[in-house]
């Protein structure tokens, strides 16, 4: 049976672009994969990067929301110990009140930047530990319920809570969202090492709840489709290097192929970059067609969320083309 397929977008800023290009290439893309029939589309909160321009999901998401009528949007995800859980359930309830029952808040327990930077987002060094996260979890939930809240109304969260997903890289939050019984995502495209044993926790610790009955997984991997093989890993060269600078504490904007062909790799740089393209998605449509099949049948999951990197956004909009076609995906499909 066909599963889902979603779209996670990192506005991905280029070089020799700009914060507003990306911002708009992100209104086009989920204009572009509604059409195509893809099921949700997702922006991730990352801070003090210079090559992603989604600082803001729940800004950008209402943008994204408006520009289009029926896919469902959502945070891949919104870094929970960033922000106060009243402030979360006041942005997510306005968004679910605006565009009812399309809307997906996608939780994370990890700061996604650097120390510093969480820091001047937290305003205080006491609350940079993630250990208080469940409780904070379970705070936000409150909100939209109005149990608990120690007599706060969060307007317009009650009465309008969006579908909550945990989303994670590791064990932690996989056996949080079985615990919980609530759906989980898991970041494939950059913890591929720990997919499988992070789902089989999720599985083993699932507990039936009001939002679940039965666990329900998706895991975000990179794709690049192309005409052909060769092309396409052309087209993901770029990205991959952001990811090594990224790992060298150098993070930048998506380079050029030109920048990619001229930066000097050392033999490290090369290995690392050899392991990191062979857990993607990369090829021909044939290529990623059995790619994309033997991924969904070794994991087992029931959706496969998609992040395409590439440094020309026709050419991200033609994979995500190439991917819907290999799918058989139709805007009936759309929820």
């Amino acid at each position: 049976m066909p599963i889902p397929y979603s779209v996670l977008d990192l506005a991905p800023v280029a070089s020799g672009s700009s914060e507003t290009t990306a911002l708009r290439n992100s209104l086009d893309l989920a204009r572009v994969t509604e059409g195509l029939g893809y099921h949700r589309y997702w922006v991730a909160e990352h801070h003090n990067m210079p090559g992603i321009a989604s600082s803001a999901p729940a800004v950008l998401l209402a943008h994204i929301a408006m520009a289009t009528e029926r896919i469902r949007v959502g945070s891949g995800g919104v870094m929970l110990p960033n922000h106060a859980p009243l402030v979360v359930a006041e942005q997510f309830g306005m968004l679910e009140a605006l565009h009812p029952g399309r809307v997906d808040l996608g939780i994370g327990r990890a700061p996604g930047t650097d120390q510093v930077t969480a820091r001047a987002l937290r305003r205080t060094e006491g609350a940079l530990s993630a250990d208080d996260f469940p409780d904070q979890l379970i705070e936000l939930a409150n909100y939209f319920t109005g149990s608990d809240t120690n007599g706060v109304t969060a307007v317009p969260a009650l009465g309008n809570q969006p579908t909550i997903w945990l989303l994670g890289s590791s064990g932690y939050s996989a056996q949080a969202a079985g615990y919980l019984g609530l759906p989980f995502a898991f970041a494939h495209h950059f913890s591929a090492e720990n997919t499988l044993p992070a789902l089989a926790l999720y599985r083993e610790r699932f507990r039936p709840s009001a939002v679940l009955q039965e666990p329900y997984s998706m895991i975000a991997a990179n794709v690049v489709c192309a005409e052909d093989d060769e092309t396409a890993f052309r087209l993901a060269r770029p990205a991959a290097l952001q990811f090594l600078q990224l790992r060298k504490g150098k993070p930048g904007r998506l380079p050029s192929p030109q920048e990619t062909d001229e930066y000097p790799y050392t033999e490290v740089d090369r290995l690392f970059l050899q392991e990191r393209m062979s857990t993607q998605v990369i090829g021909g449509r044939e290529t990623v067609r059995n790619k994309i099949d033997d991924l969904v049948a070794q994991t087992g999951v029931q959706e496969l969320m998609i992040t395409t990197n590439v440094f020309d956004h026709a050419e991200r909009v033609r994979s995500y083309q190439r991917v819907a076609e290999i799918a058989g995906l139709t805007p009936a499909e759309v929820a």
